[in-house]
C-alpha cells in the first residue's frame, strides 16, 4: 500500500495546474505567430459566387463575357466584386482566347500636347471595344523605344502603337518575331511595319514655305527642335527655298522638349545674332507662341515686323494675340482610325487600307 501526503497532493496538483497553463500559453503564442506567417489569401471566385449567391460559372460569364449574361445578374455580379475586393484574372480568363486584351502605346512625351488627344482617342476607342491602354514613354531615343518594346512584348500585349516610323533595327526584328498587329502613327510612308495612320511631314515643309514666300518673305529665321518628324518638315522646307532662290535664312536648335521659354531664347537668339527676318517658322506651336512674347517684348510688332508660323494648331493657338498661323492635324482622328485598324486586325476583320493619309490644313491666322 502506498500513502502519500497532503502536502505532497497539494503540490503535485499545484504543479500540474502552472504546467497546463503554460503549455496552453506556449500554444497560444505558437498559434499567433504562426497566423502572422500565414500570408492573406485573396478572394477567389467562389469568395464572390457565394456573396453574389450565384455559380462560379456564372460568375465567370458575367465578368468575362457580360453581354450574354442577364443586366440584373452582371449588376449582382460587380456588387459582389466590390464586396470581397476580388480582381479578376484577366491573363487567366484570355487564355482560352490567348488574348490579354491590352494595347500597348509608345509616344515620345506625355508633356508635349501635341500628343495628348491621340492618345485620349485610342483609349476611348479601345474602351468601346473591349480593350485597355498600357502607355509607356519612350523619349526620343530609338534605343529607348527597342528596349521598352521588347518589354512590352513579353506582357503579350494583343498589338502595339508606335510613334514614327523610324526605328532601330532591334526593335524591327521583336515586332516581326512577335507577330502582332502594329500601328504606326504621326509619319507616312508606303512601307510601314504593318499598318499606318499619318500625315507627310515634307509635304507640310513645302507648304509653309510656299505659303510664307507667296507672302513675300524671302529673309527666314527658323527655330527647331532635333526629332525626326520636325527634321522632315525642315527638309521639305529647304527643298522649296532652294527651287525659289533668293532666299536667306538662318536658324536656332531648340533642345527637347519645346517649351514657351525656350521659344522665346531661341528667338532671342537670333535677334542677338543681328540677322534680318522677315518671317520666324518654328516647329512646334509652344516655340512660335514664345516667340511672339520675346518679339512684343523687344518691341516688333507681329507680322506686320515679324512673320511667325507654328505646327499642331494647338488649343491655345487660335486664341493668342495675335493669333498664331499653324498646320493643323486631326489628333483624334490618328488616335481612333489607329485603334480600329487593331482591334478590327485582333479580331480576325478585314483591313482595307493599311496605310491612311490624314492630310493635314494650314490655317491662315493674325501671325502670319
Amino acid at each position: 500500500m502506498i500513502c502519500i501526503s497532503i502536502p505532497a497532493i497539494l503540490f503535485f496538483c499545484w504543479f500540474h495546474t502552472m504546467m497546463s497553463q503554460s503549455f496552453m500559453k506556449g500554444n497560444a503564442v505558437k498559434n499567433a505567430s504562426d497566423a502572422k506567417k500565414m500570408p492573406v489569401r485573396p478572394p477567389t471566385l467562389e469568395d464572390v459566387a457565394r456573396a453574389a449567391g450565384l455559380s462560379p460559372i456564372t460568375v465567370s460569364r458575367a465578368l468575362n463575357t457580360p453581354g450574354i449574361v442577364r443586366p440584373k445578374t452582371v449588376a449582382k455580379v460587380k456588387e459582389a466584386v466590390q464586396l470581397t475586393g476580388y480582381i479578376p484574372n484577366m491573363l487567366a480568363g484570355g487564355l482560352a482566347s490567348r488574348r490579354s486584351r491590352l494595347i500597348a502605346v509608345v509616344v515620345p512625351q506625355i508633356n508635349n500636347s501635341m500628343f495628348i488627344d491621340t492618345i485620349q482617342a485610342i483609349t476611348d476607342e479601345l474602351a468601346l471595344r473591349g480593350y485597355h491602354m498600357l502607355l509607356c514613354v519612350s523619349g526620343y531615343s530609338a534605343e529607348t523605344e527597342a528596349d521598352i518594346v521588347a518589354t512590352l512584348l513579353s506582357r503579350r500585349p494583343d498589338g502595339i502603337v508606335l510613334t514614327g516610323i523610324h526605328h532601330s533595327n532591334e526593335l524591327k526584328k521583336c515586332i516581326l518575331n512577335a507577330a502582332i498587329p502594329v500601328v504606326e502613327i504621326w509619319d507616312l510612308t508606303p512601307t510601314p511595319l504593318d499598318m499606318l495612320i499619318g500625315f507627310s511631314h515634307e509635304k507640310i515643309g513645302h507648304a509653309v514655305a510656299g505659303y510664307l514666300l507667296q507672302k513675300g518673305h524671302r529673309r527666314f529665321g527658323l527655330m527647331w527642335t532635333p526629332d525626326q518628324r520636325a527634321g522632315l518638315r525642315h527638309k521639305g522646307m529647304m527643298e522649296a527655298f532652294e527651287r525659289q532662290g533668293s532666299v536667306t535664312f538662318q536658324e536656332v536648335s531648340i533642345p527637347l522638349p519645346a517649351t514657351l521659354r525656350r521659344g522665346r531664347e531661341g528667338l532671342a537668339q537670333l535677334m542677338d545674332s543681328g540677322g534680318a527676318f522677315d518671317a520666324i517658322i518654328c516647329s512646334s506651336d509652344t516655340l512660335a507662341h514664345g516667340a511672339i512674347i520675346e518679339a512684343q517684348d523687344r518691341g516688333l510688332s507681329v507680322p506686320e515686323d515679324v512673320a511667325v508660323v507654328g505646327f499642331g494648331d494647338l488649343d491655345f493657338a487660335g486664341c493668342t494675340a495675335p493669333s498664331i498661323t499653324t498646320i493643323s492635324i486631326d489628333r483624334g482622328r490618328i488616335g481612333r482610325e489607329a485603334a480600329t485598324l487593331l482591334a478590327d486586325k485582333i479580331e480576325g476583320l478585314p483591313v482595307v487600307n493599311n496605310v491612311v493619309d490624314i492630310g493635314f490644313t494650314l490655317i491662315e491666322r493674325d501671325s502670319a
